[in-house]
């Protein structure tokens, strides 16, 4: 991303004295790294403009919803519930393929090396190795690709995207992890579509998702909505 390019408007999708929810365009990165371009956390301070505290985060090629604290004592208790599992959490991703099965449940051990930014799946008793589980269901196969919902239960690092890797259909423009080729604009077939969790300060929980991005990409998720009378959420 140019960082001289004008900053996106983010979608909103809440707004409270404890936490903003918005959708994370994918290709912007969540926080500032050593690119130097805009990052999430910059565009959605100058947009509330307000301080605003990072609880979770999304892979730079990753869209979807992301969360930010307005306040330390919310953001302790929201990092407190993603901590403990009282966030369900739940993604699509469009695969290159087709997995064997039309459903099921996938545990791994993933290891990071974090020089080359990559993780591997690795037998449980290597030094490093952390157990990654992800239940999955293949919503739409269409052409040569696959709709997937991918469900963490844990939140290991590129743990969905080792996890489609793994399941015989690397996610659409992740040569990372065997997709045949890279997307023009470096996103890659993943998006945070639902989040559900309890309040942070303790009202009603929030029930969340998130519209699919205005891309060809995406055409296979919208088709599945259609197939299934249901509209993109409003924004």
């Amino acid at each position: 991303m140019n960082a001289r390019k004008r900053s996106p408007k983010l979608l909103v999708l809440h707004d409270d004295d404890a936490l903003v929810a918005v959708v994370k365009p994918g290709g912007l990165p969540c926080v500032p790294d050593d690119s130097r371009d805009p990052s999430l956390l910059d565009v959605a301070k100058k947009q509330f403009r307000a301080e605003l505290h990072v609880v979770h985060r999304l892979d730079r090629p990753v869209s979807g919803i992301v969360l930010f604290a307005r306040n330390p004592a919310s953001a302790a208790a929201l990092s407190k519930g993603l901590r403990e599992r009282h966030v369900t959490k739940v993604y699509w991703g469009v695969g290159e393929g087709h997995p064997r099965r039309h459903e099921g449940e996938l545990v791994q051990h993933l290891r990071k090396d974090g020089e080359r930014n990559l993780v591997k799946s690795v037998s449980p008793d290597a030094p490093g190795s952390k157990r990654a589980q992800t239940s999955w269901r293949v919503l739409l196969a269409f052409g040569e690709r696959s709709l997937l919902e991918l469900l963490p239960t844990t939140g290991r690092s590129h743990q969905l995207r080792v996890a489609a890797s793994k399941l015989g259909c690397p996610l659409v423009g992740d040569v990372k992890y065997g997709a045949s080729r890279q997307l023009k604009d470096l996103t890659i077939g993943l998006h945070a579509r639902a989040l559900k969790l309890p309040h942070p300060s303790g009202g009603p929980g929030l029930d969340l998702t998130a519209p699919l991005p205005d891309v060809p990409l995406w055409n296979l998720g919208r088709r599945h909505l259609a197939d299934n009378g249901e509209g993109q959420p409003a924004g």
